[in-house]
């Protein structure tokens, strides 16, 4: 059994793994590399490609959550 890591948005590393997004935002890892699959302009977390790995700038994933307060409004 994983245990889940807490934060507040401050605490957040400045380049942000999938573990680190789905902690804070209390999803699935395997919820947030399904919303990195999708393109940004349809609703996806923006990120890119370091290796094999994906990773997020933690200000687009702010960017990110902020449009989605917006478009729910």
């Amino acid at each position: 059994m994983s245990k889940r890591r807490v934060f507040t948005w401050d605490q957040l590393p400045e380049i942000l793994t999938a573990q680190d997004i789905a902690d804070i935002m209390v999803l699935s890892r395997k919820r947030v590399y399904e919303l990195m699959q999708i393109h940004p302009d349809h609703g996806g977390i923006p990120n890119f490609i370091v290796g094999a790995s994906r990773r997020v700038d933690k200000s687009d994933l702010l960017q990110w959550k902020d449009g989605l307060k917006e478009a729910s409004r």
